[in-house]
């Protein structure tokens, strides 16, 4: 009777419930189980044989094949409450291949919902590498920097609707009338002082900054903002550590909250109680992130379009001869 399929709690729990299994690698935490699929915040969602939200493709690539760009992310990446077709990583793909005949650019979104900086890393470290991707690009969010999630085994926890959606009511109430730290403050907190998440966080960014640099991978760290305040945006001194982290370990960086601060933040959102990013958010990301992609790598996306652009010219001539011949 309450469940209207957009309650935010209610639905990520359907999407863990479904979908989501521990990993073998303790680092990963959790994984998608390939081959899944469900309809969450009303929007279908397919798993790839390879756990990914993406389509079907080879892992081994060709030596003349497409210029690949790998994703690294939590559900922002993923794409919650939005299409496939919609989410950071495939309008990145379309807006690289723009006017090509025959696709140059292939970007595979590895987001995983709940996903923090070190659990993103240790899956690109341990299985991600092995797509021998041209640029990583490390999608960053403020809650990034939590530690890794605990599995919750109780019984209630795994299988109860009732349970989760009164838990959900229950935390609300308390951070708007009994003191709970709000999101502001939460946030905030992850990025004390000691904080172990945010220590964590750096150090794998130095790890992956080390892989990328020793395999001739290029490596740009997206800043994404959180959407709830925009004009006065709360959190500039996260986005400057953030920066100073990437730059610390020769990577490039990007700041996305100047490519949605003149709308409005609820405009934004997948539903008016979920500030995930919906496709109007994404559009303007995938936009600047296309950008900065094409502006500080241009040696790997210029290159692929200068062979697409000699495949066709040779395709056309030996089309020409071959008419010629024919006739």
């Amino acid at each position: 009777m309450l469940d209207d399929g957009m309650d935010f709690d209610v639905e990520m729990w359907k999407y863990a419930r479904d979908i989501k299994r521990v990993s073998s690698n303790p680092q990963i935490g959790h994984e998608h189980r390939p081959g899944t699929s469900g309809i969450y915040m009303g929007v279908p969602v397919q798993i790839n044989a390879l756990g990914l939200r993406d389509r079907e493709f080879d892992v081994a690539r060709k030596p003349d094949g497409p210029v690949r760009t790998l994703m690294l992310g939590d559900s922002l990446t993923f794409g919650w409450g939005v299409k496939a077709e919609d989410t950071p990583a495939k309008l990145i793909e379309t807006q690289l291949n723009e006017g090509q005949k025959e696709p140059r650019d292939e970007v595979i979104n590895t987001g995983v919902g709940n996903y923090n900086t070190t659990m993103e890393i240790a899956y690109f470290l341990d299985r991600g590498k092995e797509m021998k991707p041209d640029v990583v690009v490390l999608n960053y969010f403020i809650n990034d920097a939590e530690p890794q999630p605990k599995r919750q085994t109780s019984i209630w926890r795994e299988y109860s609707y009732g349970y989760v959606f009164l838990a959900s009511a229950i935390d609300k109430l308390s951070r708007q009338y009994f003191g709970k730290a709000d999101w502001k403050t939460y946030y905030r907190d992850l990025y004390r002082d000691g904080a172990p998440g945010w220590a964590a966080a750096q150090q794998a960014i130095g790890q992956l900054a080390d892989y990328c640099r020793e395999n001739d991978i290029k490596l740009l760290v997206v800043n994404y903002p959180e959407l709830h305040e925009l004009r006065d945006y709360p959190f500039p001194d996260v986005t400057a550590g953030v920066q100073t982290v990437a730059k610390a370990h020769g990577a490039d960086f990007l700041d996305l909250l100047p490519s949605v601060a003149d709308l409005e933040p609820a405009s934004l959102w997948v539903s008016p109680t979920d500030a995930h990013p919906n496709r109007v958010a994404n559009v303007r990301f995938a936009d600047a992130i296309a950008k900065k992609l094409t502006q500080d790598f241009p040696e790997v996306y210029h290159r692929s379009a200068s062979q697409n652009d000699q495949s066709a010219s040779y395709t056309s001539t030996t089309s020409s001869l071959n008419a010629g011949e024919s006739h």
